[in-house]
């Protein structure tokens, strides 16, 4: 069994910034990829930024220059850092994990979810 914990969300001004954590523990072997994806009210969860274990990072258009995603690998935690919010980075944000138990079954799993809200 794999838990992810989420933490860091909150309700930020416009150009404000926040950090958000996911920790992973339980039965993981390898994690080949972890990534934030969020989802505003009436759409579809859609990807915000990715890492792999290569080290490789992709984001969405909408984030580029502003959210970074890092990671601590001895922590098996991933980070986002969110700048320059915007009122349209509204959403709850998700992380997610795609990793091998010790028993090799390959899994998709995701966070609880944290609300990030960019308001005057």
């Amino acid at each position: 069994q794999v838990q992810l914990v989420e933490s860091g969300g909150g309700l930020v001004q416009p150009g404000g910034s926040l950090r958000l954590s996911c920790a992973a523990s339980g039965d993981i072997f390898s994690i080949d990829a972890r990534g934030w994806y969020r989802q505003a009210p009436g759409k579809q969860r859609e990807l915000v930024a990715v890492i792999t274990s290569g080290a490789n990072r992709n984001y969405a258009d909408s984030v580029k220059g502003r959210f970074t995603i890092f990671r601590d690998i001895a922590k098996n935690t991933v980070y986002l850092q969110m700048n320059n919010l915007e009122p349209e980075d509204t959403a709850v944000y998700y992380c997610n994990a795609k990793l091998t138990s010790r028993a090799g079954v390959r899994g998709d799993y995701w966070g609880q979810g944290t609300q990030v809200t960019v308001s005057s």
